[in-house]
């Protein structure tokens, strides 16, 4: 299976993926490009940006992809 078939799946199973879950649960370290290469495939995914604490208590931002 390839990272971008992992990706549409892990979508399909829990509604979306973000970063941290990517590379946590399936090994994807840069889940931007294959989000782009998913687009370019001609699969509609939107994106949102959620603000957040991390570890340190700095707020940061990151996106949710979801399948539309």
């Amino acid at each position: 299976m390839t990272q971008c078939e992992r990706i549409l799946k892990y979508m399909g199973d829990f509604g979306s993926i973000s970063t941290m879950q990517a590379f946590t649960d399936l090994g994807v370290a840069r889940l931007a490009s294959r989000i782009h290469d998913l687009r370019r495939m001609g699969i509609e995914i939107e994106s949102e940006t959620r603000t957040a604490k991390n570890r340190y208590g700095e707020t940061t931002h990151f996106s949710v992809y979801r399948r539309v």
